[in-house]
């Protein structure tokens, strides 16, 4: 079945079951790898994606409930949020093994897209639902701090 998304901005038309995870939409069909498999239960993050800019699993996400909406990759992440979040985390040296890094930027720009100087618990209500199995939370909490702060100026 022919199924019309919207990622990173271009029109695609994927020939696959509408009961197809996104992710696998993504990763094995059109090829953008940046998204990561995780948990397949929608309980680490690591596969966050933005639908209509909001953050969404896409590991349990069927591709047909997706159709005609824009999606939005690590890939294809831009605007001030995403350039100040990518800045933040380089600076601050964030990521450790990295694996988990594209769900953690997707989701602290969609907070910051949404709450432009979010506060601690702000930033740990977004985030909890994103897994780092190296633990470095409190990097990412600063790193989504002083990306809030260069986006204020």
């Amino acid at each position: 079945m022919a199924i019309n998304v919207t990622v990173n901005g271009e029109q695609r038309t994927l020939d696959v079951d509408p009961q197809m995870p996104l992710l696998w939409a993504i990763r094995d069909h059109l090829r953008l790898t940046g998204t990561k498999f995780g948990c397949g239960i929608a309980q680490c993050g690591a596969c966050t994606v933005h639908v209509n800019g909001q953050p969404r699993r896409a590991c349990v996400t069927p591709v047909g409930s997706v159709a005609d909406q824009a999606i939005t990759t690590i890939e294809g992440l831009e605007g001030d949020e995403a350039v100040a979040v990518q800045a933040a985390w380089e600076q601050l040296d964030t990521p450790q093994c990295g694996y988990c890094q594209s769900g953690q930027v997707m989701s602290a720009v969609a907070l910051l897209k949404q709450r432009p100087k979010p506060s601690a618990q702000d930033i740990d209500a977004a985030m909890s639902g994103n897994v780092c199995r190296c633990a470095t939370y409190v990097r990412i909490r600063e790193a989504i701090h002083l990306a809030a702060d260069k986006l204020e100026g």
